[in-house]
């Protein structure tokens, strides 16, 4: 709130270069909140995707976790005004490599009760089939 209201200063004093530095820092402020928002939903889709692997079956409260991510993630990454996406394909990529850990960290917990550490876990499961099915569901 307080940069609109020293962007707001600024415009009413006419100093339009100042203005504009605190335009960008807002936008970059709003492009951070989607990609955190984008990337709390990839942890939790990658989260049931390891478990679907990891068990070799799936269940119904799954399956709608997974849907809603994917659904949640389609919404926070498309622009609805000027159309197109915040994040590309690649850029996509990169937020669930970086979100595959905590979410392995997570199943580990999960998946047959607790049975295994994260990294026995890892052995389980192939994270690269993981990431592209994820991917595959959100394109």
């Amino acid at each position: 709130m307080e940069e609109i209201l020293t962007l707001k200063s600024l415009l009413l004093q006419g100093n339009i270069s100042e203005a504009l530095v605190i335009v960008e820092e807002l936008e970059e402020m709003s492009r951070e909140d989607k990609i955190n928002n984008i990337r709390n939903y990839a942890k939790v889709l990658l989260l049931h995707l390891i478990k679907q692997q990891a068990e070799h079956r799936t269940t119904r409260s799954w399956d709608v976790s997974i849907r809603n991510c994917v659904r949640e993630i389609q919404i926070k990454n498309k622009r609805r005004k000027s159309g197109g996406y915040y994040l590309t394909s690649e850029e996509l990529r990169l937020i669930f490599e970086e979100a595959y850990p905590s979410a392995l960290d997570n199943a580990s917990l999960e998946v047959e009760e607790g049975r295994y550490e994260v990294e026995e876990l890892e052995s389980k499961v192939d994270q690269n089939v993981i990431i592209n099915q994820a991917l595959n569901l959100i394109q």
